[in-house]
């Protein structure tokens, strides 16, 4: 891992190392991957008759959103499991979902609601692992707006990201009796906070761990101090029950049919697992690995971020990370359907569960905590810009 200077005294972040111990196995096909990390991945993997070459596109670009895998790469998981894998950023024109179902990659990192609404147009995708068990979406607006629910956004002007991303947002508005199409003035939102911090709209979406955080690194020019939580109103979706199953690691069916698919998902699934556990135990050396792939966003916002992230995966209660719960399943498809955004339940083979059992038995059997329940968020401190 690339050693950055000491900057971490800002920040109360807790963790300790882990050493990953090899994962044996054999198989072949994916991805072609720049020749530096071809061969960074060749010299950890001295140990392998072959490796295997896959692609994972992510949802968006490099942030602390994907630390795991990014840390599963450096920290030579992947590399020890026999496999070459290339990353690729995610952006505006790229839909994970799409890049997977046209076979330009192996596995996708995609929400539920969005991989689902793929699936029942024909693509066939399955999820295979879900590290986040919980959700973080958001409805912002300023605290004096008079916004204090779902119902009260009728009749405003809303920001909403698209592209997918409004279907959980869409979903609860409806379920509260709120028709987003004709009783809301819908606004394209970037991904910031410009049109709230403008006052162009009177709520945004956000991400807890980003576009909430960068609220609260600009600087309110009334006070010349940063914004507190105080000056916004926050509509936590899951808090007020519309909880939807995000950040899971999906595969085509016809890949995983393919003779060495699943052996080949397995340990890719372990590996990526072992990332997040890395990120957990030493959440500051993963803000590290993030800024050096080139986030776009500063050491301190990385920071908030990373913490926040860990608070959707642990402490796992399902029983290990990457076990999907089918009630959180069962109610995520509840609430797309309910909200108009899935035509009809998916069929039984719309996620499988025994690649991500087959990876938490190699994981166990190395010693490793699957459940962090003794883990504990960390306090981190704003600062203005995320720097």
């Amino acid at each position: 891992m690339t050693t950055r200077h000491p900057r971490r005294s800002r920040f109360l972040m807790v963790g300790s190392a882990l050493t990953a111990t090899s994962l044996l196995a054999a198989c072949g096909a994916g991805m072609a991957e720049a020749p530096d990390e071809a061969a960074a991945a060749a010299d950890g993997a001295d140990h392998c008759e072959t490796v295997d070459e896959v692609g994972l596109v992510l949802q968006w670009v490099t942030q602390a959103q994907f630390a795991g895998y990014y840390a599963a790469q450096e920290n030579g998981h992947y590399a020890d499991a026999c496999l070459d894998v290339t990353i690729q950023e995610g952006g505006t024109n790229v839909v994970p979902q799409q890049v997977l179902a046209s076979g330009n990659a192996q596995f996708a990192v995609s929400h539920v609601t969005k991989s689902m609404a793929s699936r029942a147009e024909g693509a066939d995708i399955v999820n295979i692992g879900q590290p986040f068990e919980r959700g973080a979406y958001l409805q912002v607006a300023w605290a004096d707006s008079g916004i204090d629910s779902l119902e009260d956004l009728a009749g405003t002007r809303m920001g909403s990201w698209g592209s997918g991303n409004e279907l959980v947002q869409y979903a609860a508005l409806r379920a509260s009796g709120v028709e987003p199409t004709t009783d809301i003035d819908v606004v394209q939102q970037p991904f910031d906070m410009s049109l709230l911090l403008n006052r162009e709209v009177d709520s945004v979406q956000a991400k807890t761990y980003n576009e909430y955080a960068q609220l609260l690194e600009t600087v309110n020019p009334e006070t010349g101090e940063l914004y507190q939580p105080e000056d916004f109103t926050v509509l936590n979706l899951q808090d007020l029950g519309f909880e939807s199953l995000e950040d899971g690691i999906y595969a085509t069916e016809s890949w995983l049919a393919e003779e060495g698919s699943e052996d080949i998902a397995t340990r890719f699934l372990a590996a990526s697992y072992r990332g997040w556990i890395d990120c957990r135990d030493d959440a500051n050396a993963c803000v590290d690995i993030v800024l050096d792939h080139g986030s776009a966003l500063g050491e301190g916002h990385e920071t908030w971020a990373m913490n926040e992230i860990n608070k959707l995966i642990w402490p796992s209660t399902t029983g290990g990370i990457g076990t999907l719960d089918p009630e959180a399943w069962d109610s995520t498809i509840a609430i797309a359907m309910a909200g108009d955004v899935l035509p009809e339940e998916p069929d039984d083979g719309a996620y499988r569960t025994d690649l991500t059992e087959a990876a938490q038995e190699t994981l166990r059997a190395d010693g490793l905590d699957l459940v962090g329940a003794d883990w504990e968020p960390a306090t981190v401190t704003l600062t203005e810009g995320g720097q």
